[in-house]
Parts: C-alpha cells; structure tokens; sequence
C-alpha cells in the first residue's frame, strides 16, 4: 500500500514553531523506506503522526492519502524502539496482544475456544519463525534483549498489516544482535510497506530503498 504525505505544518501546543514544515512524502508500496534524521530533527513526529499517535491538540495541517483513499490507520502495524512486553504475560500470549486489546471483532473471535486456538497456532508459527517456538511459555524477564525485540517483531507480524512503521527497534542492541535481527525483519516483512526511523546512516543504506532525510530545525 502506497503512502503520499502532504505536511504544510505540524505545530505542538505553545510551541513557537512548527516541529514538521513544508514535508512531503511519497512512500511506495511493499518497500522499505527509511527516515535519517539526528535527534530533534522530527522523524518520530511524523511517524506517530501517520500512526496517529499524536495528542488531539496538535495542530496539524496538511494529508495524507493511500492508494485507494482508505483510512490509512486501519492498515498500521507499529514496532517500538523498546520491546513494551507485559511483564505478567508470557510470550505467546504478548504476541497475541492485538486479539486481546485490539478492535471488537478481534477480542470476540478471541474468546471463542476455536478461535482462540487457531490465534495460538499462527502466533506459534510466527514464533518459529523468530527462533523462539521453545520460548512460548516463558516470560519476558527471562529473556534477553534480542529475544525481547524478536517478540516484539512475532507481535507486530501478528497483526498482519500493510504497512509496518517501525520507531529505531534495533537501536538499542549491540551490533551483532542488531544485525541478525535486521536480516530476520527484512526477510519476514518483504511483502510489507515499511517504514523504519533512525539515526544511523549505515542502517539507513543498509536497509532502505528509498532514504528521505529530515534535517529539522538548527
């Protein structure tokens, strides 16, 4: 699913300048397009802004559009930069948060035992795919930082989205762990439209096939 973004302005409130100006975004179906941007420079703005994530009182001025006019927000998938894992939740059943506290259809099919079973069986198959099938009763303490972020990636894909908008999720582990985990989200997101923040020129070459770069205010 296509993207295109229009932004005149997106101002915070009793801010006395736009943190998002004159932006314009074309972001092409089931390719990975990734934000390079230092701190402060607005990338995790505009990716909460077309996760719809921003408070009601921010003035924003501008739209954005999708291919066939749909509601861009139904079709979003989110990854954080940490892992948000609940704590008391094992690691099946926080892969399958989006039928627990998702829309109503999600949490009714959920409730039902048949349905509920068939929930289990693709979050398994997800969590075979992330290396952690053996991990599925354990809880996210007794896991390390990668594993954490493999979770958090099984959960994302759990949602079967579109469009996967991804806020600097590797940024926080060291470089070989980073790495694998990169080759493990590009090979089970290829037929998605993702679109990944950082600040790391060499991750933004590495895995982006269209790279914008956000410059921000001095």
């Amino acid at each position: 699913m296509a993207i295109l973004l229009t932004c005149h302005s997106l101002t915070y409130p009793n801010a006395s300048t736009a943190t998002l100006s004159n932006v314009s975004l074309q972001l092409q179906a089931k390719q990975w397009t990734c934000l390079l941007g230092k701190s402060g420079s607005g990338k995790s703005t505009l990716l909460r802004l077309l996760a719809n994530l921003l408070p009601d009182d921010v003035q924003f001025i501008g739209n954005i559009q999708t291919e066939h006019d749909e509601n861009i927000h139904q079709h979003i998938a989110y990854m954080a930069q940490q892992d948000l894992l609940l704590p008391w939740l094992n690691v099946i059943d926080n892969v399958c948060l989006s039928y627990q506290f998702g829309s109503q259809k999600c949490q009714s099919e959920y409730k039902s035992c048949n349905a509920k079973k068939s929930v289990y069986q693709q979050a398994m198959t997800l969590l075979d795919k992330v290396g952690l099938r053996h991990y599925a009763e354990h809880m996210p303490q007794q896991l390390s930082g990668g594993m954490k972020q493999r979770v958090a990636l099984a959960r994302t894909l759990m949602q079967d989205k579109p469009i996967v908008l991804m806020d600097e999720p590797f940024s926080a582990l060291d470089a070989v762990t980073r790495y694998k985990l990169q080759n493990l989200a590009v090979e089970l997101l290829r037929e998605k439209t993702v679109v990944l923040i950082t600040h790391d020129p060499q991750e933004a070459l590495r895995l982006g096939e269209q790279i914008i770069m956000l410059t921000g205010t001095p």
